[in-house]
């Protein structure tokens, strides 16, 4: 079985965690599957001239698959296009810490007679997301001046990869 749908799990609900009296184990979320990006500052620090910044326009959660998927995106495009000795530094800001849980129902024929309904719905964690806020920063891409179309045109494909709109800011670094 794949995964759902990402229009599943990009409305922002609050964290919640069960909490029990009587049995505290039952208080923790267990088997939270690992986060697929584990690399959030990729390319070589220095002093760039410009920054271009990815920018959420709405309030969305990002699973990190797909944090990943833009990480993956931009480095890909960059690599391939940037001319030799041209550098670049990028870093993820949000970070996946919020789990995503699924209560699965059966389907078919005879489901109903194994199926629990929503009688102990909490659910098992199928992964984690990051709560994006409206104008927050997903990315930082520092390149110099010759480089700023070719990370333009890497932070859009990577826009297509996040479940929202997005917008695209250039900047001067300030030293």
């Amino acid at each position: 079985m794949g995964l759902r749908p990402a229009r599943c799990y990009t409305r922002v609900h609050r964290a919640f965690t069960r909490v029990s009296q009587r049995k505290p184990r039952k208080s923790y979320i267990k088997g939270v599957p690992g986060s697929k990006i584990h690399q959030f500052e990729m390319g070589v620090k220095g002093d760039y001239p410009k920054v271009l910044r990815l920018i959420a326009k709405q309030r969305v959660q990002i699973r990190h698959n797909a944090l990943e998927a833009a990480r993956m995106a931009v480095t890909q495009h960059l690599t391939k296009r940037l001319s030799k000795g041209k550098q670049y530094f990028m870093k993820v800001r949000p970070y996946p810490h919020h789990v995503i849980r699924e209560n699965p129902m059966a389907t078919g024929a005879g489901a109903d007679r194994f199926q629990q309904g929503m009688r102990m719905s909490f659910g098992r964690p199928i992964g984690t997301a990051a709560q994006v806020r409206a104008g927050q920063i997903i990315m930082d891409l520092y390149v110099d001046e010759a480089s700023v179309n070719v990370a333009k045109a890497a932070l859009k494909v990577a826009s297509h990869k996040i479940p929202t709109t997005s917008k695209i800011t250039i900047e001067d670094v300030k030293k």
